[in-house]
């Protein structure tokens, strides 16, 4: 008898296994629309990690926030709700973006989570990532978040932290040894990344199965409404790739790489 391929659905439902969002900009719509899938079947990761856009969603979902109450509060965001221009090392001060985290979250503390939460920041004048487990959740997102230019960078403690995904793209600086990885990719180009960055491919780490949905729509703060449709095209390709075939890249590794509806 030939033996088929393990589907994605087989893979996460198979073991506990460790969320992991990459960064990429006003990305957390898509990443919430793939997460949507997943609650809908009920494979709920048992930890999560990310950056910047992977560490907004992953937040907030691990402090209670189910992903129709994100999603409700995505899709109701206007420019105006976060845009606070103020002197600083940033264009935004990002006063309102922490209030709207506060408000999506049932507890403040990332040590409070019901699922365990690591993010990904990053230190600029040591030039590293660090990553946050404890602290004021609100502001630890926020510091995840901080894209160099556009937002201020956030104190906590002595440091100054900027978006994680300078350093951390793939959000998987907070991974423990051993973990059973689910990675969702957004693969996406910021204009400062190389079309050949590291950063922009799929990581080929042991036990780990990644899902990269090509030709989402693109959002930013004026461009609200296509984050509405990379919901929506993140969701349904998610959904189409829980019962397709993975393929074997080799280290234990394992990728989906699906097409967005709308590109079809």
């Amino acid at each position: 008898m030939i033996e088929m391929p393990e589907t994605l659905r087989q893979w996460l439902a198979a073991e506990p296994f460790t969320l992991t969002m990459s960064s990429g900009f006003f990305g957390f719509f898509a990443h919430c629309g793939m997460l949507s899938a997943l609650e809908e079947h009920g494979l709920h990761p048992k930890r999560l990690t990310g950056s910047s856009a992977g560490a907004l969603v992953g937040a907030c979902w691990a402090a209670g926030c189910d992903t129709a109450t994100l999603r409700d509060a995505l899709f109701a965001l206007s420019r105006k709700d976060f845009w606070d221009p103020g002197p600083g090392l940033g264009y935004l001060r990002g006063k309102l973006f922490r209030e709207i985290i506060a408000g999506l979250a049932p507890v403040q503390r990332l040590e409070n989570c019901p699922t365990p939460i690591s993010l990904s920041v990053y230190d600029g004048f040591a030039r590293k990532t660090r990553v946050l487990e404890r602290g004021l959740l609100p502001q630890a997102v926020a510091a995840s978040c901080a894209v160099p230019i556009l937002f201020h960078p956030i104190k906590i403690g002595q440091r100054l932290y900027w978006d994680g995904g300078i350093g951390d793209r793939h959000g998987l600086a907070g991974l423990n040894p051993g973990d059973r990885i689910f990675y969702h990719h957004l693969s996406s180009r910021s204009p400062w990344r190389r079309k050949n960055s590291d950063a922009l491919q799929i990581p080929n780490w042991p036990n780990l199965c990644a899902l990269s949905i090509d030709g989402l729509p693109r959002s930013g703060p004026s461009r609200l409404d296509e984050g509405r449709k990379a919901w929506n095209c993140a969701r349904d390709a998610t959904l189409q790739a829980l019962d397709m075939p993975l393929l074997i890249a080799g280290q234990g590794a394992a990728s989906l790489q699906m097409v967005s509806p709308e590109k079809i």
